[in-house]
């Protein structure tokens, strides 16, 4: 399970591309109920689509692969990679394409608009996404989110924290895991939720970065990954990570070890991944049917069964409903709305956290 939370390298290569190329602005009328026959007659006669970074194992992908090849005749290939590299391949491969669809961090829009990469198109639910989760012109837009999280194992911490300034107590002392912000992109989100909780935002997040220091110095934070074996070890009784990859750690060691995951009271980030069209896809047809597909009810319930948070508002079966955290425990989620600040902040949080955080 790569994924595109796990590596920063691409957060920084937000600088050293898309400082060239173009941004479209073509007007895309939102697609009709006769747009969408026609297209899905086409994308049948295409007869095949091709992914890069959406593998099986993440966000029940998997499924949503699955029963939507059994229902329009289509045959699907992936190749996981990073955000970055996925642009980068578009790019590279534009007069041979390969893939037709991507699914890209939200931070990285702006480098997929620059580099030229994107097809626009608006889908037939396009109303119902609000207006921060899409391109105006159609092209990005987001189909789940994520919100950072804090995980307790109760059976090594019972006094649970509730915000991130609990974890400043002494008693969380040599508990709490996180990566390596230099190295791990959902640890550099993590700065950016502290910074939200003590006042801060996507252009400050010196809040976060002093919390950090102060949880280093106290001793609470400890240098271990919080990978799935450190956690059914007891080497990372807290974890500060995403929540959907938490609440499926939680359901996973259900029975085994007792895990509690909460979203910080005193404040915390939404994370969010774009579906992209290749704008040269061998199979432009079958690429929007496949974005109709995830935004339905259906797709957007598929999600929900891994754990991803749909954009859309559906109405959740039970079964699926109770493995979720519930809305009102994201009172405090916050949304980053200036991605060039972030990408600005995400640079200054891997420069200083040596010398600020670790005292290196």
């Amino acid at each position: 399970m790569m994924r595109r939370w796990k590596f920063l390298a691409g957060v920084v290569a937000l600088f050293c591309l898309g400082c060239f190329g173009v941004v479209h602005a073509e007007e895309v009328a939102i697609t009709t109920p006769e747009e969408l026959k026609r297209i899905e007659e086409e994308a049948r006669r295409e007869g095949a689509i091709v992914s890069y970074g959406l593998p099986d194992d993440w966000a029940n992908w998997g499924e949503s692969w699955r029963l939507f090849c059994e229902k329009y005749g289509l045959v699907h290939r992936d190749t996981d990679m990073s955000s970055a590299e996925e642009i980068q391949k578009f790019k590279a491969e534009r007069n041979n394409p390969q893939a037709d669809v991507g699914d890209i961090g939200i931070q990285f829009t702006p480098m997929a608009m620059k580099e030229g990469v994107t097809m626009p198109y608006k889908n037939s639910y396009w109303n119902e996404i609000p207006d921060w989760a899409k391109d105006p012109n159609g092209h990005w837009v987001v189909w789940y989110t994520g919100v950072m999280s804090i995980m307790v194992n109760t059976d090594l911490v019972p006094n649970v924290p509730r915000s991130f300034a609990d974890l400043l107590k002494p008693e969380y002392k040599g508990k709490i895991a996180l990566n390596d912000p230099r190295q791990a992109a959902n640890a550099n989100w993590a700065v950016f939720a502290a910074s939200f909780a003590f006042g801060g935002n996507e252009y400050n997040v010196d809040p976060g970065l002093d919390f950090f220091a102060k949880l280093a110095k106290s001793g609470n934070l400890v240098p271990v990954n919080p990978t799935p074996a450190n956690i059914e070890k007891g080497e990372a009784p807290i974890v500060i990570n995403w929540d959907f990859l938490n609440l499926y750690q939680r359901d996973r060691l259900k029975g085994k070890i007792p895990l509690e995951v909460i979203i910080p009271e005193d404040g915390t980030v939404v994370g969010a991944y774009a579906s992209i069209i290749n704008r040269w896809a061998p199979h432009p047809n079958a690429a929007r049917l496949w974005q109709e597909w995830v935004f339905s009810d259906q797709g957007q319930i598929l999600l929900a069964k891994g754990y991803a948070r749909p954009i859309r508002k559906v109405i959740l079966p039970p079964e699926i409903q109770e493995k979720l955290l519930p809305e009102s425990a994201y009172q405090s989620a916050r949304v980053i709305t200036d991605w060039e600040a972030f990408h600005k902040s995400a640079q200054k949080i891997a420069e200083e956290w040596g010398s600020r955080v670790l005292g290196e």
